[in-house]
């Protein structure tokens, strides 16, 4: 099993260090890859794309997602973003309710820098108590009686 979870992790951190490489970041020169396996086992990745009008650029995270939703899933497994420099680059704000969106509270958040994973996190402990699809749908477990 360790084997299967090292095998699975190896692939995610070479698909996003892939992304990495071909990120478009001339403003901020910080590249980012994620890479994420959908409910069919295929992996998908994005990079960052920076633009000139800071606010319309494109998180790694959110290509990744937009490349799965393109190829047909729907659902986040896992996903691992990969950064340089020594502080952990976890997903932004506006990620991490990307993520939300197609993922469930358990789902695992791996954080990685060139030399491998740093550090893991599930989405709830990144976005506790949030808000997302099965709060539009009836199926809210969590509501306070």
């Amino acid at each position: 099993m360790t084997d299967t979870i090292g095998a699975e992790l190896a692939a995610l951190f070479e698909a996003a260090a892939a992304a990495m490489a071909t990120a478009y970041a001339p403003y901020s020169h910080f590249p980012v890859g994620a890479a994420l396996r959908d409910e069919h086992g295929r992996i998908h990745a994005g990079c960052n794309v920076e633009n000139a009008a800071y606010p319309v650029g494109t998180c790694a995270e959110a290509g990744a997602i937009a490349a799965m939703i393109a190829g047909g899933g729907r659902a986040i497994g896992v996903i691992l973003i990969i950064g340089e420099g020594q502080a952990l680059v976890t997903p932004c704000g506006a990620c991490r309710q990307r993520i939300r969106e197609f993922a469930d509270p358990a789902t695992p958040i791996h954080i990685a820098g060139p030399d491998g994973i740093r550090r893991s996190f599930t989405l709830d402990a990144l976005l506790p108590d949030s808000f997302g699809p099965d709060h539009l749908h009836g199926k809210n477990q969590h509501a306070d009686a």
